[in-house]
């Protein structure tokens, strides 16, 4: 398994979760603990258990899943999928059709062909930036994978790859309405601020 990580840190394999830093995520680090959920806060890593929001049953869900599907024999992580291809691959294309969620974060990070991290949000300070994902069951758990696209400007020149982000007032559409979710795999990103992160979070 470490192994494999090591190798999708390569892309969009870290994130962080704040809720002390704002007021958005803290709700929902609280609607999730509330119900029980273990919620990674700070940086999250594949197979953490991080905080996600879903719709089940005509309603809306807050809580948390581990961070990748899982795929073959030896239960290999994957915690991306490619938004060009996530409606036809076998292993995402009923999940996107059916089990799309939101992840909460703050921030994310790329890190560069020197293998050095870059954070990514709006702006220098955390904020709550929302991150476009599905979900599966695998032996009763329900586990998630982030999706990505082709970078902008802000993220181009650290990575070939960015997360596909959901501005709030875009959140419930994406989780709702399976057309606009499709024709959003296409959509542009936000400008990005970039800033070098600190080696020891690794």
């Amino acid at each position: 398994m470490k192994k494999y990580e090591k190798k999708m840190t390569l892309m969009c394999g870290r994130f962080m979760f704040q809720p002390q830093a704002q007021a958005e995520l803290r709700r929902i680090y609280e609607l999730a603990t509330r119900q029980g959920f273990t919620v990674q806060t700070g940086l999250v890593r594949p197979n953490d258990s991080c905080a996600v929001v879903w719709q089940e049953a005509q309603q809306i869900k807050v809580g948390a899943m581990k961070w990748g599907l899982l795929s073959g024999p030896k239960d290999q992580l994957v915690i991306n999928a490619r938004s060009e291809t996530v409606a036809q691959k076998p292993l995402f294309a009923a999940a996107f059709a059916r089990r799309r969620l939101v992840y909460p974060t703050s921030g994310f990070f790329e890190f560069n062909s020197q293998h050095e991290a870059v954070w990514f949000n709006y702006q220098t300070q955390p904020t709550a930036l929302y991150i476009a994902g599905i979900y599966e069951t695998f032996a009763g758990e329900r586990r998630s994978s982030l999706l990505t696209t082709q970078p902008n400007v802000s993220v181009a020149a650290v990575h070939n790859r960015m997360p596909l982000i959901l501005r709030k007032d875009q959140i419930i559409k994406w989780l709702q309405d399976q057309n606009w979710a499709r024709n959003f795999l296409q959509a542009s990103m936000p400008t990005l601020t970039a800033v070098p992160a600190k080696p020891t979070l690794w």
